[in-house]
């Protein structure tokens, strides 16, 4: 936060000077409104961001021709603070006035021509419109081929950003090698420890924790990490990231006391950063949340994402993105509780905003009916859970690729209804779509696999076909091993499904054996009082009595 009050405390202290110096409508008063807007920028207050820029273009509008390229810049600048408002059709309009400026007043292959591009194609990109954010960063990158060198870093932000894309479609191994071709552009342009090459390999960090390979994702955010810790300050909002980034693979990998600890450091690190309303510590609160929620602990869980959701009250509009994503939080706080009621008033607020800021079919949108659907799948109303599912799965099948790993995620939502409600041939039909998907779009042992074998063997156990259920959860078993740390509390899972499945043969000795394994695991991962450890100390005791 130091850092931002000193440059906002120089910028002013010049701009008093500016003022009684200089006329009212002189470019020079511009700049210094300009510069004091993207201070108010980077500390998240983007009203007075967006006042100051305003000031600017208002001067610059007087003062200079209509297609001047200061011109341009303003509009940029007021497009970028309605992109970080959530408000993507005015970021879109501001943004196609710098792009037609531009047009005007430069070159075709001028390098500020791809900016342009590349900016609206982010636009897009956050829309959920991934074909148009492609087209535009497409358009970008072949400016920037033409224009500039072979290894400049432009070159490799723009295949960062085509990565971006088809990491936000799902084509993993796509992401992978745009962001592998930007990655050796950094390495033969900038120095060793550059902070664009710590954006690099926390890029292909991501797309392998998306590929469910959590070591390789950890060896690239550590990687990532060790360039920030070098050559940035230790209160840099960057070094955050990085912990961020770390504590979520070790989230994914079941690892909660490590997770919370990386989190931890993050949040230390954004206190001192940035303005205690920022939207950068409403995340860290979300995380930390999240990270308690994964252990059982719902209230502690709650509290963070409502101290996150206060944040987001006060530094962004009543109807951003990020407010949806925080009642969604909040909403799911509730559910996992089973207070129904509080789940689905949040999960509608969220709704409602989402239903207002996107185009009709934006992934968020599904998100949101896919809560909605899990609030009404908790309280036993089966027909509006799967109405709501449904409604989801229409929205993903339309906004993307086939072979989505989301489309395997909603298919898998459907069987579960469809499973509760005693219809086994409908809940396998939409288990085996989701896996069908699952097998195109994801490593050989990724968890998501691991989940699909999990459900189908579900179905076969509720039918009481012990030995096809054994086939699949033994499936699940062999996968949930090799891809999860032995003490992840979804192998635990793994080991109680099979003990169930046991149980249902008749074969008790088998049954405790596997359910005494997965007592074992969660007594070591999760606290002492979760719900998962007191059901299974019970069937032990049940088994037990039986033999």
């Amino acid at each position: 936060m130091g850092n931002y009050s000193k440059a906002l405390e120089f910028y002013e202290k010049s701009h008093q000077i500016s003022e009684k110096a200089l006329p009212s409508n002189h470019p020079d008063l511009a700049l210094s409104y300009h510069n004091i807007g993207a201070v108010y920028d980077s500390m998240g207050d983007y009203s007075k961001a967006l006042e100051s820029y305003e000031k600017s273009h208002k001067i610059r509008e007087k003062a200079l021709p209509s297609n001047h390229p200061d011109l341009a810049m303003s509009y940029n600048n007021i497009g970028g603070v309605y992109g970080n408002m959530g408000d993507y059709s005015k970021a879109l309009e501001f943004y196609e006035k710098d792009l037609e400026i531009k047009k005007k007043a430069l070159p075709p292959n001028h390098p500020d021509l791809a900016t342009s591009y590349n900016n609206i194609g982010l636009v897009y990109k956050r829309m959920g419109d991934y074909s148009k954010a492609l087209e535009f960063h497409e358009k970008a990158h072949k400016i920037y081929e033409k224009a500039l060198p072979s290894n400049h870093p432009n070159l490799a932000t723009s295949y960062n950003n085509i990565g971006q894309v088809y990491n936000s479609t799902g084509d993993y191994s796509k992401a992978l090698e745009f962001y592998e071709k930007s990655h050796k552009i950094g390495e033969k342009s900038l120095p060793s420890n550059h902070p664009s090459l710590a954006t690099s390999y926390n890029s292909i960090g991501g797309v392998y924790k998306n590929m469910g390979d959590y070591l390789k994702a950890l060896e690239f955010y550590e990687k990532s990490h060790k360039i920030r810790e070098k050559s940035l300050p230790s209160n840099h909002p960057g070094l955050a990231i990085s912990y961020n980034n770390i504590a979520l693979v070790y989230a994914a990998m079941g690892d909660y006391s490590k997770a919370l600890e990386f989190y931890e450091k993050a949040h230390k690190i954004s206190e001192k950063a940035l303005p205690s309303n920022h939207p950068d510590l409403a995340t860290s609160y979300n995380n930390i949340g999240a990270v308690y929620k994964d252990m059982g602990d719902h209230s502690k869980a709650l509290e963070f994402c409502e101290k996150a959701h206060k944040i987001f009250e006060k530094a962004l509009p009543p109807n951003h993105p990020d407010m949806a994503i925080s009642y969604n939080n909040i909403g799911q706080m509730y559910n996992n509780m089973g207070d129904y009621s509080k789940a689905l008033e949040f999960n509608e607020k969220a709704l409602k905003i989402r239903e207002k800021t996107l185009s009709p079919n934006h992934p968020d949108l599904a998100t949101s009916y896919n809560n909605i659907g899990a609030t009404y799948f908790g309280k036993g109303d089966y027909s509006k859970a799967l109405e709501s599912f449904k409604k989801a799965q229409k929205i993903i099948e339309k906004a993307l690729p086939p072979n989505h790993p989301s489309l395997a995620s909603s298919y898998n939502n459907i069987g579960l209804v469809y499973g509760e409600m005693g219809d086994y041939s409908k809940a396998l039909e939409f288990y085996e779509k989701s896996h069908k998907i699952r097998e195109k779009a994801l490593p050989p042992n990724h968890p998501g696999l691991a989940i699909s074998y999990n459900n189908i063997g579900a179905v076969y156990n509720n039918m009481g076909d012990y030995l096809k259920a054994l086939e699949f959860y033994d499936k699940d078993l062999e996968i949930t091993k090799k891809a999860l740390p032995l003490n992840h509390p979804s192998l635990a899972c793994s080991y109680n499904n099979i003990g169930m499945a046991y149980y249902g043969k008749g074969d008790y000795s088998k049954a405790l054996s596997f359910l005494e394994t997965a007592l074992s695991i969660w007594q070591k991962s999760l606290p002492p009082n979760h719900p998962n450890i007191k059901t299974v100390t019970n069937l032990i005791d049940y088994v037990k009595k039986k033999m």
